[in-house]
C-alpha cells in the first residue's frame, strides 16, 4: 500500500516537472532565439543561429546611429505607456472604491456593463474610434491613443480591483469614520496603502498593453515622428527601411527592458495581487 502511494506520487511529480519543462522551453526558446538573432552580424533570419559564433552589437549601434528614428519611437511608446498607466490607476482606483464601498442606484447594472465591455475587443470598434478621432481632430495624436487605452482598461481593471477592495474589512472604514475621517481620507490613508498588490498588477497590465499594441496605433498615427515601437519596428521588416530582421530583433529585445524593470521592482506584490482579486461582491 505504501509502495503504491509512493509510486503514484513519484509519477505525478515526474509529470509535473515534465509539463513545467515543456512550458519553460516554449517560453524561453523564442526569447533566446530573438536575443541570438539580435547579436548575429547578418541581416537575414535564415543565417541566424541560436547562439551566434561571431557575436556582434552592430544592430544595437544601428538603432542609435540616427539612420533609424528608434529613439523617437522609444520615447513615444514610453510616453504613451506611462501616461496610460498613471491615468488608468487614477480612474480605476476611484471607480473601484466607489463600487466597493458605496451603494447607489445603478450599481449592479454598472458592474454588469463593465463585465460586458470586457468581452468586446477594442479592434472591433476601430472604425468608430477612427471616425471619432477624426471628428475631434486627434488623428496622428498620442492623446487619442492614451484616451482609448485608458477607456479600454477601466472596465476589466475596475472589476479586478473591486474584488480586492471587497476583501478589505469594512471595520477599518467604520473605525476611521468614527474618528472623523472623510471618505477621501479613508481612501488615501487606509484603502490605497492596503491595495498595493492589486495596484502593482494593474500598473503592469496598463503599461505593457499600449507598449505592444500595433492595430490601434497604426490606425491613429500617420507620420514617422509619431510612430510607436510596434509600428516603427514593423517598418524595418516591411521593406520601407531595408527589411533588416536582425535589427528588428535588436529593437524587440530593448522593448523588454522597461517591462523587466517594472516587473522586478513590483514583483513582491504580484502573487498576492493576482490571487486576491477573484472574490465577488
Amino acid at each position: 500500500m505504501f509502495e503504491n502511494t509512493k509510486t503514484r506520487n513519484l509519477v505525478r511529480l515526474s509529470l509535473s516537472y515534465f509539463v513545467l519543462l515543456v512550458v519553460a522551453v516554449i517560453i524561453i526558446y523564442p526569447l533566446i532565439w530573438t536575443v541570438g538573432a539580435s547579436l548575429n552580424p547578418g541581416n537575414s533570419l535564415l543565417s541566424t543561429e541560436l547562439i551566434p559564433k561571431n557575436v556582434s552589437f552592430i544592430h544595437y549601434r544601428e538603432l542609435f546611429s540616427g539612420n533609424i528614428p528608434y529613439v523617437a519611437w522609444y520615447y513615444n511608446s514610453m510616453k504613451i505607456s506611462i501616461l496610460t498607466m498613471i491615468l488608468t490607476l487614477i480612474c480605476v482606483s476611484f471607480t473601484a472604491y466607489s463600487f466597493s464601498r458605496f451603494r447607489f442606484k445603478g450599481r449592479q447594472n454598472g458592474l454588469m456593463l463593465f463585465l460586458l465591455l470586457q468581452m468586446i475587443p477594442q479592434f472591433s470598434a476601430l472604425i468608430a474610434i477612427f471616425v471619432l478621432a477624426q471628428m475631434l481632430g486627434l488623428i496622428n495624436s498620442h492623446i487619442a491613443l492614451v484616451l482609448v487605452y485608458v477607456g479600454g482598461m477601466i472596465p476589466m481593471n475596475t472589476y479586478l480591483m473591486k474584488g480586492y477592495l471587497d476583501a478589505i474589512p469594512r471595520d477599518l472604514d467604520e473605525s476611521a469614520r468614527m474618528d472623523g475621517a472623510s471618505n477621501l481620507r479613508i481612501f488615501f490613508e487606509i484603502i490605497l496603502p492596503l491595495s498595493k498588490p492589486i495596484i502593482a498588477v494593474i500598473a503592469l497590465f496598463s503599461f505593457t498593453g499600449p507598449l505592444g499594441d500595433f492595430i490601434l496605433s497604426s490606425t491613429i498615427l500617420r507620420t514617422p515622428d509619431k510612430y510607436t515601437l510596434p509600428i516603427g519596428l514593423y517598418n524595418l521588416v516591411a521593406q520601407k527601411m531595408g527589411a533588416s530582421y536582425t535589427t528588428y530583433a535588436a529593437g524587440a529585445v530593448l522593448i523588454s527592458v522597461p517591462v523587466a524593470l517594472i516587473f522586478l521592482s513590483l514583483q513582491k506584490y504580484f502573487v498576492s495581487g493576482l490571487t486576491a482579486g477573484g472574490s465577488k461582491g
